[in-house]
């Protein structure tokens, strides 16, 4: 087991090492950690956590090493076998595909449990890819008979009318996130084949109306774009023996000036159905290149200054 606790090349020892600025290294068959107290008992943690997943068979890499230091820091009562709980399903590199921080965690345990989830955060937080992976995982093992994934088709002030092509390839740049997400999972042939047998249907948000969606696993992607009327027709359109999960990031309408987003507002009228369960995101949910997260600390930062400005002009025109 050591072999694969301190993987290729020592490659897992070195990135705690480096993220804990600690000294890791192998003696006698054991692996000592060196360092200040806090960030040693951390190194142990994680390392406990590496050898539940390796026990489990599953893969350990630096990766691996990031997602239990985020765990651990989001929650520090956090288990690691909730790695391991909350799998959904291998995808097409045989690698497992579930949960890398507590937020993504409590994310996947929603979505299993109640008929109506909203996935609410930042960019790189997974909410749309772990949502795509749920739905084709209950759709392989026969809990649902079919997906619909949907977006409205408004992205910062472009209009289906102005893009070039038949609507096929007018709506493919909207949706294309989605068909990425499926891409991990399913061989791309597949997919194409649950296309044309409509067992898997990807389509802008317009389509929904006037429809009845049974048997199905709903999801509704980038949902801070939907009016509130749009958003109203397409929660309503969920049927028997279905489930929806909505998407979106409530810091970045591109709505015109004026409108309200129908994910605000849904978040605000649903919370107090038992039934619906609202997700949130933070940053300590980021899982692409560590930037990322640095990136929305910064705009968001920014965001408060800009509001902190704003007001200060107004109490004073108000005091002159």
């Amino acid at each position: 087991m050591l072999r694969e606790l301190a993987g290729e090349l020592g490659g897992n020892l070195g990135a705690l090492a480096r993220a804990l600025d600690v000294d890791v290294s192998q003696r006698g068959g054991r692996v000592q950690v060196d360092g200040a107290e806090a960030q040693v008992e951390m190194a142990r943690r994680v390392l406990e956590g590496l050898e539940a997943l390796i026990r489990a068979g599953r893969p350990v890499g630096p990766r691996e090493v990031d997602d239990l230091l985020r765990f651990f820091r989001s929650d520090p009562s956090a288990d690691a076998r909730r790695l391991l709980d909350q799998t959904i399903v291998m995808g097409l590199d045989r690698k497992p595909i579930g949960p890398r921080s507590p937020g993504q965690a409590g994310y996947l345990h929603a979505m299993r449990t109640h008929p109506l989830v909203f996935g609410v955060g930042p960019a790189g937080t997974g909410k749309t890819y772990l949502a795509v992976a749920v739905a084709v995982a209950a759709l392989l093992k026969g809990d649902v008979k079919r997906l619909v994934l949907t977006r409205p088709a408004v992205e910062a002030g472009e209009k289906l009318g102005f893009l070039p092509g038949d609507l096929a390839e007018k709506v493919d740049p909207y949706l294309r996130p989605l068909f990425d997400a499926m891409g991990d999972i399913i061989p791309e042939e597949r997919v194409q084949k649950a296309l044309e047998r409509r067992v898997i249907e990807v389509a802008p948000l317009a389509f929904m109306r006037g429809r009845t969606l049974q048997d199905a696993w709903v999801l509704l992607d980038e949902a801070q774009n939907t009016t509130v009327e749009q958003m109203k027709m397409f929660l309503t359109r969920l049927g028997d023996r279905s489930r929806m999960t909505v998407t979106g990031d409530d810091s970045q309408v591109d709505l015109p000036a004026g409108r309200t987003s129908g994910l605000a507002h849904a978040l605000r009228v649903l919370a107090p159905i038992p039934d619906v369960a609202i997700v949130r995101f933070g940053v300590e949910d980021v899982v692409r290149h560590p930037l990322v997260g640095r990136i929305i600390d910064a705009y968001a930062a920014d965001e408060v200054e800009r509001q902190r400005r704003m007001a200060a002009r107004r109490a004073g025109v108000e005091g002159g």
